[in-house]
């Protein structure tokens, strides 16, 4: 089934729409307000670029909620469980944030531009408004305000030489998360070592959002020499990676601990953080579930899943896939979901339903692990780190 997304003045459109529509833009999604390009139609030569070479993808729905003022270090402390000690400018942070009975609510990285100035790059969620009302309850001397920042992702093994070919060799010094001003003929920008894949990359936070087609044709051309190429957030990639994507993976009770982000949550901080409380107690009792990749039976799936798919052992419900697909690199159907610890536990065997019938899984740790599939060149562990900062 095919069915059209009308474009309307409520949903917005990037400063790289019309570069992406030139580019061979077949499909898109709706993502913090703004229209988020999916496909281009090809969706082997979009995995194959991404995972051999160099993609550049249009993923200012990305938005920074801006935090200014001399509070902005004290509120973002309050709004999560990691500890911030040693915050600076130029290295971001990954930092989950959550409700006052500590589920999870966005996962944004933190980014300190300024000495009074913290961004959030949020998931798809109305944080702003949630940061707001967090600031103005705690009388919090700051402005909360959603600036001119628009990221593009170059990501894939080569995105390292085309980046360098733009900027400069400082960019192979950044750590991860790391970023750095710059400006490209004129063009403001960030430059920072991330992206929402593990082959490597970067992100160029456009700061003003009237340049947007004049970045992408600059990264178009310094990125011909390496067959650069048009993509989106991988759908393959991300599953194969174990990257957790906020509200496709989580639900409203899901909490940080069962998403294994436990490095990620200082209990033992002097600073206060929205959740603390609840989280010391979720700690204390443990969880129930757990974020799991997954093994499944069977032929090669040609479908990804459009609703989470019921995991069943003695046919009652003890979890769920929240994505699922063929990996090339594994040669395996791969899938990530939340899970019931008891049904790992146990002996019984897991189902599932597919649009191709029935299915047996089974459960198996993150971030998946293979061999033979992937060479040294793409194993490096600039490809492949854990976010740690």
């Amino acid at each position: 089934m095919t069915i059209q997304l009308s474009l309307g003045t409520r949903v917005r459109k990037s400063p790289f729409f019309n570069a992406c529509l030139e580019a061979g833009l077949s499909s898109a999604s709706v993502y913090n307000h703004m229209y988020m390009p999916t496909s281009y139609g090809d969706p082997v030569a979009e995995y194959e670029r991404l995972v051999n070479g160099v993609a550049m993808w249009d993923v200012s729905v990305e938005r920074q909620v801006a935090i200014k003022g001399p509070d902005a270090i004290k509120l973002a402390r309050y709004l999560t469980p990691r500890n911030l000690d040693g915050l600076c400018i130029g290295q971001g942070k990954y930092v989950p944030m959550c409700k006052h009975d500590g589920s999870i609510i966005n996962d944004p990285v933190l980014l300190q531009v300024e000495n009074d100035e913290i961004w959030l790059s949020i998931a798809d969620s109305d944080i702003q408004l949630w940061v707001s009302a967090i600031a103005g309850s705690l009388g919090m001397n700051v402005e909360v305000f959603e600036p001119d920042v628009s990221p593009l992702a170059i990501q894939g093994p080569m995105a390292s030489a085309v980046v360098t070919d733009l900027f400069g060799s400082w960019v192979k010094d950044l750590k991860y998360f790391g970023f750095r001003e710059a400006s490209l003929d004129g063009i403001p920008l960030l430059v920072s070592k991330s992206g929402w894949s593990k082959q490597g990359g970067y992100e160029l936070y456009l700061r003003d959002g009237n340049r947007g087609y004049d970045l992408w044709e600059k990264v178009l051309q310094a990125g011909k020499p390496y067959n650069i190429g048009p993509g989106t957030p991988n759908y393959v990639e991300r599953i194969e990676s174990g990257l957790v994507s906020y509200g496709a993976d989580t639900d409203d009770k899901t909490n940080p601990f069962e998403l294994g982000m436990d490095r990620f949550v200082d209990l033992a901080q002097v600073h206060e953080f929205v959740g603390k409380g609840a989280l010391l107690n979720i700690k204390k009792s443990g969880v129930k579930r757990r974020f799991m990749g997954f093994f499944i039976s069977g032929e090669n799936l040609t479908r990804t899943n459009e609703d989470r798919i019921k995991v069943l052992q003695n046919d009652e419900v003890v979890g769920y896939l929240s994505a699922y697909a063929y990996s090339p690199r594994m040669n395996k159907n791969i899938a990530l979901g939340m899970i019931q610890l008891a049904a790992i536990e146990s002996s019984g065997h897991l189902k599932i339903m597919t649009d191709d019938g029935p299915r047996t899984a089974e459960t198996v740790s993150l971030p998946f692990t293979w061999s033979n599939q992937v060479s040294k060149k793409k194993a490096t562990s600039d490809s492949w780190t854990n976010c740690s900062y």
